[in-house]
């Protein structure tokens, strides 16, 4: 029995010293692989900076214009308090009427503060008076958090003239919403469920095209064929391409019948920018596709390396003008953030190419560039 005891206890360490020696081996293993490492801490850090900084429901730096018709002391003491505020941003304070609804269409304000005439006379004699404050509703949570912060802004700048009265002046904010005016969430969400599901699909169908091929081995018979690299991703890309735009068709149709939200602008366009937008798409899941080894991988990268910077980064869920600055830019690299944009200006703004050159301009370079790059990788890692 003693013997037997010693035996037993003898096992215990030898069993220990595998299991150790297993923990090594895995941690080595851990160590030496680069990607689950970036699993591992860089995606948990990048996610916590992420939701740190663009989770917020404050109002920072967002650009206004004022039209103040009455130019005396009253209103500009006002506009003074709110440039004074880091919530907003005053563009312009010298805007006619008739530039309103140009700088909405434009997407360069977020809203308007109108003064009527006669702004002090008439809150010196009847001790009242009104303020027209008008904001961008395609965005409601921003809307009325615009019409919150001026409403408190005003409020305390009408009880700051005169402290000592038991009634003193009031200013009352008279609020207007504009393109949304009963405040309905689908002019909010369906630009960016469009912007996300095109990009997720278009992506994540394409990021397996040439990596199965890899996989299955029958790439050396791609390689061998005479057909040139770029008319083989042509070739990986058209199918998609015909597929996605009958999911746009779709996604419109329901939004049109289902939702009831017409498309204020040209539908011409708006297919136009959102066959772009596709291709665009489609070439940076061909390039994901290119530099990955694995199916798993590819899947991996288009859908969580693209479902967090398109809710994010693309203006969908919060304000890029409230983000930090290096957050900003880095969303100028989203391709989502440049089609929402287009998509709310076109569908729910009624506004033509004139205001969304500059985002099919910069949606084009990118699908340019990452064609270029797709082409040159494929003759460097498969040629």
């Amino acid at each position: 029995m003693m013997h037997a005891s010693m035996g037993t206890q003898g096992k215990r360490p030898a069993h220990l010293s595998q299991l150790l020696s297993f923990v090594r081996k895995e941690f080595r293993h851990v160590l030496r692989d680069r990607k689950t490492l970036l699993i591992l801490f860089g995606m948990p850090v990048v996610q916590v900076l992420l939701f740190g900084f663009v989770l917020s429901n404050e109002v920072k730096n967002t650009q206004i214009i004022v039209v103040d018709h009455a130019k005396d002391q009253a209103s500009q003491a006002l506009i003074e308090k709110i440039k004074a505020s880091h919530y907003f941003t005053v563009v312009a304070d010298t805007v006619p009427q008739s530039g309103v609804a140009a700088a909405f269409r434009q997407g360069k304000i977020k809203a308007a503060l109108v003064f009527p005439v006669n702004f002090q006379n008439d809150l010196l004699h009847d001790g009242r008076n009104t303020v027209q404050v008008i904001a961008d509703a395609t965005d409601i949570n921003l809307a009325n958090t615009i019409g919150n912060y001026l409403t408190a802004i005003i409020t305390d700048y009408s009880r700051s003239q005169q402290p000592a009265l038991a009634m003193p002046y009031v200013i009352l904010p008279e609020i207007r919403m504009l393109y949304n005016p009963e405040l309905r969430g689908a002019p909010n969400f369906v630009p960016g469920v469009m912007a996300m599901v095109l990009m997720l699909v278009s992506v994540m169908m394409t990021a397996v095209a040439i990596v199965r091929e890899k996989e299955m081995g029958t790439m050396e018979v791609l390689l061998v064929s005479p057909m040139r690299p770029a008319l083989i991703i042509l070739s990986k890309a058209i199918p998609y391409l015909i597929l996605s735009f009958i999911n746009l068709l779709a996604i419109l149709l329901l939004s049109t019948t289902v939702l009831d939200l017409p498309i204020s602008g040209s539908l011409l366009l708006l297919l136009a920018e959102s066959m772009l937008f596709i291709t665009t798409c489609l070439t940076l899941g061909i390039f994901i596709s290119i530099v990955t080894d694995t199916q798993q991988t590819a899947m991996f990268v288009s859908l969580i390396g693209m479902m967090l910077p398109t809710i994010m980064l693309s203006g969908f869920m919060f304000p890029i003008e409230d983000m930090p600055y290096p957050l900003q830019v880095v969303a100028n690299i989203v391709p989502s953030r440049w089609y929402y944009v287009i998509v709310k200006d076109i569908m729910i703004k009624g506004a033509g190419f004139s205001a969304v050159w500059r985002e099919t301009a910069v949606l084009a370079g990118m699908a340019a560039f990452l064609f270029i790059v797709c082409v040159k990788k494929f003759k460097i890692r498969l040629a």
